[in-house]
């Protein structure tokens, strides 16, 4: 069982027949987990997407320094707290570190390879907005439209928010 597993699945609770409550696997045995977002405030971050963004609270834990340390190739102590928050099926894990610094990350580009932002319909794109420097985070002035904008997390991360008139036009999900 891969490290991973073996950290993180035990804490969820068991069902009688032995199974873990809320743990499905497809046929091919790969389903999509979740995205892994370091933060520097665990709880400015938490408050950020569960009051901007309607992300609900799952689940946290203090994760040992014995494994994680293989997994996230560091060295020791790691001190690592996980916090997931879930919204419509997508599970956002914020990671913090008591017993060492976090790097602040360069700005991501939109032409940089790897992960450029995560995306978000909200109903009304207007009120969204108004609240993202309360939350800290901020507004990117120049992308804002009526349909569109791009948002900064407290931490940095891009955020683009679209206004969910778009799914109309959107075909169909397979």
């Amino acid at each position: 069982m891969p490290v991973s597993a073996v950290l993180f699945i035990e804490k969820r609770p068991v069902l009688a027949g032995g199974e873990r409550e809320g743990f499905v696997m497809c046929s091919s045995g790969t389903v999509f987990n979740h995205v892994g977002l370091c933060v520097t405030d665990r709880g400015r971050s938490r408050r950020f997407y569960q009051e901007l963004l309607g992300f609900g609270f799952w689940w946290e834990a203090d994760v040992p320094d014995a494994g994680a340390d293989q997994l996230l190739q560091l060295e020791r102590p790691v001190g690592l707290h996980v916090t997931y928050l879930i919204r419509d099926g997508l599970v956002l894990e914020l990671l913090d570190y008591s017993q060492r610094s976090v790097a602040a990350g360069g700005r991501r580009v939109m032409d940089q390879v790897g992960l450029t932002h995560i995306s978000f319909s909200v109903s009304d794109l207007a009120a969204v907005l108004d609240n993202v420097e309360a939350l800290g985070g901020s507004v990117l002035e120049r992308t804002v439209s009526r349909h569109s904008a791009m948002i900064r997390d407290p931490d940095g991360q891009l955020l683009e928010l679209l206004s969910d008139g778009w799914l109309a036009a959107a075909p169909p999900h397979p």
